[in-house]
């Protein structure tokens, strides 16, 4: 029988509200009252606390979204995401009320989620989380998607072994800053990038980078050929675009590319082409590899176990940017797909 939540609830959600044209702003998202429905068998009401908020959302905006990914929002639909929450209500042996967990139901106060249900590409099913000493949103961070992201990226996808040399790009980001700095620990040389004085500050001062470039400083070619002349093994790419035709000019032969991202297209309806020199992956036999961290779940508890201890013992640190409550949601996401971040970009909700 189905049963209504325990208590009144005003729930809000953040909805497309117009196709955006070029640029993202705020104005092409809503904040709509919604209700809540009942609990069926299997599902369970959660009030949400922490909201992730991660660039590929962006894509979903479109009237298209790339062959093989997640099917393109219309205006009216509320937005989803990766977000943590309190059990509420529980119709659900798996879950009880007051439990801590995860899920893809974020841009709204409360989600009815059911146990087993759909996920983002694999990511996001509903999962309980027992923080233990860490801050609770680092489970959407560097112990959460984002972590997991970059030890796939590294481990998983380019094999790093101990004397490559390694290009980061969006180095300061969510993904790339534990990227940046797991290899780092690893003895790996790195070169990091990013897009601001003050960015390029936090990878060498905070970070430990050697060779931290500014892409909007300068031609991005020379600044890497400056940074690493003799090239490198393997590029972590978040970026695509003329980051990625920089890598391939600069990979040595037998180069990998692990490609996470192509953070540089997402934010507009007339994308770059993509790089005039793909023949440079027949001449130097490079591996250009794609991936999705959601088809690594398997390895979160190997990731959670390096990353939990250099963040316990103080050996990575790790950046955040918080907005404060629903409202500020749409805002956050503008900020962030214009570079206005260090870390991972969160929304907390009171």
């Amino acid at each position: 029988m189905r049963k209504g939540p325990v208590i009144a609830i005003h729930n809000r959600v953040v909805c497309l509200a117009s196709r955006p044209s070029g640029r993202l702003v705020p104005d092409h998202f809503a904040i709509v009252d919604a209700e809540v429905p009942p609990l069926a068998p299997g599902e369970v009401l959660i009030r949400n606390t922490w909201l992730s908020i991660d660039p590929s959302i962006r894509l979903r905006l479109s009237a298209a979204t790339p062959s093989g990914y997640l099917p393109p929002l219309t205006p009216g639909d509320p937005l989803v995401g990766l977000a943590l929450g309190t059990v509420v209500e529980s119709q659900s042996p798996g879950f009880a009320a007051g439990e801590l967990v995860s899920h893809m139901f974020g841009y709204r106060d409360y989600a009815v989620v059911a146990d087993g249900g759909e996920t983002l590409g694999g990511a996001g099913s509903l999962t309980k989380i027992d923080p233990g000493e860490f801050a609770p949103q680092w489970y959407l961070g560097p112990l959460g998607s984002a972590g997991l992201t970059a030890y796939v990226g590294l481990f998983e996808i380019l094999e790093l072994k101990p004397n490559d040399v390694l290009w980061v790009s969006a180095a300061a980001g969510a993904v790339g800053s534990i990227a940046v700095q797991l290899a780092i620990l690893r003895g790996n040389t790195v070169v990091a990038s990013a897009g601001s004085p003050e960015k390029v500050d936090y990878l060498r001062n905070v970070l430990g980078v050697s060779h931290a470039i500014d892409y909007r400083a300068g031609d991005l070619k020379t600044q890497l050929a400056e940074a690493v002349p003799n090239g490198i093994d393997a590029y972590f790419d978040n970026v695509g675009g003329d980051h990625l035709g920089a890598a391939l000019d600069h990979l040595r032969p037998g180069g990998r590319v692990a490609m996470c991202g192509a953070v540089s297209t997402y934010d507009t309806d007339s994308p770059e082409p993509g790089p005039p020199n793909l023949f440079q992956i027949t001449a130097k036999y490079l591996q250009l590899r794609g991936f999705r961290a959601g088809s690594y779940d398997h390895l979160y508890a190997d990731m959670r176990s390096e990353v939990g201890t250099h963040l316990a013992d103080g050996a990575m640190t790790y950046e955040e940017s918080i907005y404060s409550g629903l409202e500020q949601a749409p805002s956050a996401l503008v900020g962030m797909l214009n570079g206005r971040n260090t870390g991972k970009t969160l929304c907390r909700l009171d």
